[in-house]
C-alpha cells in the first residue's frame, strides 16, 4: 500500500463523515457543543473500531452460527461506539441539555464510520480498483454510515429523554438504547447478507426512513423539560 493510497482512503473515510457531522450538529445550533469536545468524541469513536475488531474476531472464532455471530457483532459495535461517549462526553460540563447526548452519540458513530469506511475503501484502492472504491465509498455514505448514526442516536435519545431523571432511570435508558441500537444494526446486516439486490435496496430505504424518524426524535428531545414538583396546597 502506497502513501497515496492511504491518503485517498483517509479522505474517503473522513469527508463523508464530516458532511454528515455538519448536518447533524446543526440540530443543536442554538447551544453548540465545544469543538474540542466533539473532536475528542469523534476521535474516540474512530479508535473504538479497534476495540470492535478485536472483540468481533473473538466472536468469529467461538461462535459458528452466522445469525448469532452477526447479532453479537452488532451489539459489540454499538457498545464500542458508546464507550467514548460515556467516558468523554457524558461527564463533561458541556453536557448540560437533553439534546447533547444525541449529538455526542452521533459524533462518535461518525468517527467510527470514518475509520471503518477508510478500511473498506482501502482494499480496492490497494489493488488499483478505483471504480470499486468509489462504489464502495458511495454505498457506505448513503447506507452503513447513516445506519451507524441512527443506531447510536437511539442511545442518545434514550439518554436525552431521561436527562432530568435520576441515575437509575439513566442506566435503564442506556440499556434499552443499546438493545434497540443493536437490534436495528443486526436487522440491517442480516437483511444485507441474506437478501437479494432488491432486498438490499429496501434495507437502504428503511435506513433513510429511520433518518426521518431521527429528525422527529430530535424535535422531541428538544422539548424535554425537568418535572416541576406539584405545589403543596395551603390551608
Amino acid at each position: 500500500m502506497t502513501t497515496t493510497t492511504f491518503i485517498y482512503a483517509l479522505f474517503a473515510g473522513l469527508i463523508p463523515s464530516f458532511i454528515w457531522l455538519f448536518f447533524w450538529v446543526r440540530e443543536d445550533i442554538l447551544h453548540p457543543e465545544p469543538r474540542t469536545l466533539l473532536a475528542a468524541v469523534f476521535l474516540g469513536g474512530a479508535l473504538s473500531v479497534f476495540i470492535a475488531i478485536i472483540a468481533e474476531g473473538y466472536v468469529r472464532d467461538v461462535v459458528s452460527d452466522v445469525t448469532t455471530r452477526y447479532i453479537l457483532w452488532a451489539a459489540i459495535e454499538e457498545i464500542a461506539k458508546f464507550i467514548p461517549v460515556a467516558l468523554i462526553a457524558l461527564p463533561a460540563f458541556a453536557n448540560d441539555e437533553p439534546i447533547d447526548a444525541m449529538i455526542y452519540c452521533i459524533t462518535a458513530a461518525l468517527g467510527f464510520a470514518a475509520l471503518e469506511n477508510m478500511l473498506f475503501v482501502m482494499g480496492p484502492l490497494a489493488h488499483g480498483d478505483v471504480s470499486m472504491s468509489i462504489i464502495t465509498g458511495s454505498m457506505r455514505f448513503i447506507g452503513a454510515t447513516l445506519l451507524h448514526v441512527v443506531c447510536s442516536a437511539s442511545i442518545g435519545f434514550a439518554l436525552g429523554f431521561t436527562f432530568y431523571k435520576n441515575g437509575y432511570w439513566k442506566w435503564i435508558a442506556t440499556l434499552i438504547g443499546i438493545i434497540v441500537a443493536s437490534a436495528l444494526h443486526a436487522a440491517f446486516n442480516l437483511s444485507i447478507i441474506n437478501g437479494t439486490v432488491g432486498g438490499a435496496l429496501q434495507s437502504f430505504a428503511w435506513v433513510w426512513g429511520a433518518v426521518v424518524i431521527l429528525i422527529i426524535l430530535f424535535e422531541e428531545v428538544k422539548v424535554v423539560q425537568p418535572r416541576v414538583p406539584r405545589a403543596e396546597s395551603g390551608n
